[in-house]
């Protein structure tokens, strides 16, 4: 079990959680929603794994910053959607 989260696989698992969900919601047409949050939840997911991995720290801030304006846009739209 150690061995899965010091290589980083137990993240590859979940990622490939988010990815199933992400087709199964754009498949039922709500996907588009719904993929600004998706995707700063993966974001977050790969900069745990550039973190148990050992990556460089500049790789997890880039994971950081990405998720960052991926909420950045859910939240806009969340916003914008809110206002109809």
């Amino acid at each position: 079990m150690e061995a899965w989260f010091s290589s980083g696989r137990i993240v590859d698992a979940l990622l490939a959680l988010v990815l199933l969900e992400a087709v199964l919601f754009l498949r039922a047409g709500r996907g588009r929603l719904l993929l600004p949050n998706l995707a700063a939840g993966a974001c977050l997911l790969l900069a745990l794994r550039a973190a148990l991995t050992g990556a460089p720290v500049a790789l997890l801030g880039l994971w950081l910053a990405l998720a960052g304006v991926a909420h950045g846009v859910d939240v806009a739209g969340r916003w914008r959607a809110g206002r109809r």
